[in-house]
């Protein structure tokens, strides 16, 4: 016969939280210590570590009460935090707009002569990490109920928006090469060399 699996950290929160939502009541450490493992299985001596990790992510409060502390949560709290947890997040998708947009407002502006391969190559970089950023947010995104999926797909299409003015950038570096090579008879190799155009420049994927 297999062993019995014990509660994960995570399965311990949500019954701890089942006890004050269902009771709507007060208490102390020593009667959840005693209740817990009655009623949900949660061994007493994890139930003081339970208690202060649903504090820290504040679905439950507390307060010293003369030498005595008391916690309660009610149901609304555990959505007020989720709430605010969401307004966070969504606070982080609009800065990434707005680097985003910043990128493309100076891919934008930036002359044809102005052959900086440096600013490509930070571009691509800053590129690469609003990417990893909205993997990130996407999956954080996914365990609130209430989360608006309109956001990832709005950072979707700002970094599509931003592939494109960076090849839209390449396309510009190809066109001015030309222009050099048929006005001064001049190599790719030679160009590249004294414009600091990289050999491997392409364009990117879409």
């Amino acid at each position: 016969m297999s062993k019995k699996r014990g509660l994960s950290a995570d399965e311990k929160k949500v019954r701890m939280l089942e006890i004050f939502h269902q009771s709507k009541d007060f208490f102390q450490l020593k009667e959840l210590e005693k209740i817990a493992p009655k009623e949900k299985g949660i061994t007493m001596q994890s139930v003081k570590e339970v208690v202060q990790s649903l504090v820290d992510d504040h679905l439950v409060d507390s307060e010293k009460i003369g030498t005595s502390i008391y916690f309660w949560s009610f149901p609304s709290k555990a959505k007020n935090a989720k709430k605010r947890k969401f307004n966070e997040l969504q606070n982080d998708f609009e800065e990434c707009c707005k680097k985003l947009r910043k990128v493309e407002d100076s891919i934008a502006t930036e002359s044809v002569s102005r052959v900086q391969s440096e600013e490509r190559t930070q571009l691509l970089s800053m590129l690469s990490d609003l990417e990893k950023k909205e993997e990130k947010l996407k999956k954080e995104l996914q365990k609130y109920r209430d989360s608006d999926p309109e956001y990832i797909a709005q950072l979707k299409a700002e970094c599509q928006g931003l592939k494109t003015a960076i090849n839209r950038w390449t396309e510009n570096i190809y066109i001015l090469k030309s222009y050099i090579k048929n006005t001064f008879q001049m190599d790719n190799a030679t160009i590249d060399q004294n414009f600091n155009i990289p050999t491997d420049l392409d364009y990117i994927e879409m």
